[in-house]
């Protein structure tokens, strides 16, 4: 995309990635996964660099599921490795960047030392106004929303909230990205056409680009392709095209 035709994009204002593909990246070099997992990092630090250059507000990456837990233990053991690396080697770097990073997802199931990297990055950036970047760990969409209810089923029957007066702004409050607009455009990376569980509720009207490339092969060509993409739809929440 040229210059040009950059600054004729309606850029969206929060982007979401499901960054999909680092296995399949490594398995077709005779890699092993870890591989692909560090080559995928350089493609979250390509992203976020890039979305805030091109003036995203928000970005939200899908960087493990509370399904990923599930995978075998040394690969989950060498994600929570790139997990703390990335935390303590990137977080000044965004820092003086003005990215502020949030994390969203169940952080009870991370160990101690985790939780205090990631409270750490959090609380360093939390005055930053430039790219908001929020990174799903440990996430799911399901459970984000059950847990959302049953916050508000406490706030119900303490009598801080009346049934009658439920509704979706109200609700959207309980989650975990109660301050976050809702994603304009997700991308997911990889080929694969699922949601996986990842942002159920905040989605209902997201423009969806599903792209080939792997992610560690993810660039910011890729990345304004998705946005040229998303500019040729016509948004129309539910009503009449115009």
């Amino acid at each position: 995309m040229t210059v040009t035709e950059l600054a004729q994009q309606r850029i969206p204002r929060h982007i979401a990635v499901i960054m999909d593909g680092n296995g399949r990246w490594a398995k077709s070099r005779g890699m092993p996964r870890t591989d692909g997992h560090r080559r995928g990092i350089d493609a979250v630090k390509r992203t976020v660099e890039a979305s805030g250059a091109l003036g995203v507000e928000y970005l939200t990456l899908f960087g493990f599921s509370s399904e990923n837990w599930k995978r075998p233990t040394g690969e989950v053991d060498d994600l929570m490795w790139l997990l703390r690396r990335f935390l303590q080697s990137e977080t000044a770097r965004m820092h003086e960047n003005n990215v502020r990073i949030r994390v969203i997802g169940d952080r009870a199931t991370f160990s101690s030392d985790i939780v205090r990297l990631i409270e750490h990055s959090e609380q360093m950036t939390s005055d930053n106004d430039g790219l908001h970047l929020t990174a799903a760990l440990s996430y799911g969409g399901r459970q984000e929303i059950v847990t959302a209810v049953r916050a508000l089923a406490q706030d119900v029957a303490a009598g801080r909230v009346s049934p009658d007066d439920i509704d979706d702004d109200g609700f959207a409050g309980y989650l975990a990205t109660a301050d976050i607009p809702d994603p304009d455009l997700l991308i997911r990376t990889s080929g694969e056409q699922r949601i996986s569980n990842f942002l159920l509720w905040q989605i209902a009207y997201t423009e969806l680009v599903f792209c080939d490339v792997l992610w560690p092969d993810f660039s910011r060509d890729h990345l304004e392709s998705a946005i040229q993409e998303f500019n040729g739809r016509e948004r129309r929440y539910g009503a009449v095209a115009g």
